[in-house]
């Protein structure tokens, strides 16, 4: 076996990141179950935007519902 093989063998998988629009429903739901304003939206683009929203709301409903903290994390639906 060559060296070069042996290298290329032993190194870490990369980790792939997440897809723009999980990442933006998923911030949006920190931020909604945080009891900030939808107006902090941080995206722009109508897809990223739209998923921000739809993760704020959820997570709003559940800070209505005294969902904080970990309660809250644990009910997070990534939609």
């Amino acid at each position: 076996m060559h060296f070069a093989a042996i290298v290329e063998k032993e190194k870490p998988m990369k980790r792939h990141k997440r897809d723009k629009v999980a990442r933006a429903y998923t911030r949006g739901y920190q931020a909604g179950l945080e009891g900030k304003s939808r107006d902090l939206c941080p995206f722009g683009s109508f897809e990223t935007r739209t998923s921000w929203i739809n993760g704020w709301r959820e997570g709003r409903v559940n800070h209505h519902h005294g969902m904080t903290g970990v309660a809250g994390i644990q009910n997070l639906e990534l939609g």
